[in-house]
């Protein structure tokens, strides 16, 4: 997947790692070899969880990155699935993404 998908400085490359009890994303500028931003739901308040599944979770973790880029500049990003079908919790961190008004 990473062979198809590249980022640029104007459109960085992120990417979604999710492992049986996590999600991890991370924004990444692959000219520079840098990573821009990256969140998980381990990063933030343990309250914002509570009695929420998984895939919800993801959508929290999905809004809070989409504030963090917003703040950054960027508009636009690639979204790299990391070879994960696109539903369930990938889905729920994109759409909440998407709410937080970022175009993948």
């Amino acid at each position: 997947m990473r062979s198809r998908v590249t980022g640029t400085p104007e459109k960085p490359r992120l990417a979604v790692f999710r492992s049986h009890s996590h999600i991890y994303a991370q924004v990444i500028d692959d000219t520079a070899s840098r990573t821009l931003l990256s969140l998980s739901d381990l990063g933030l308040p343990k309250k914002d969880f509570k009695g929420k599944k998984k895939t919800e979770i993801a959508a929290v973790v999905g809004r809070s990155l989409g504030e963090q880029i917003k703040k950054r500049g960027i508009a636009a990003v690639q979204f790299d699935r990391g070879g994960f079908k696109y539903h369930g919790r990938v889905k729920a961190l994109a759409e909440g993404l998407r709410e937080a008004g970022v175009k993948l």
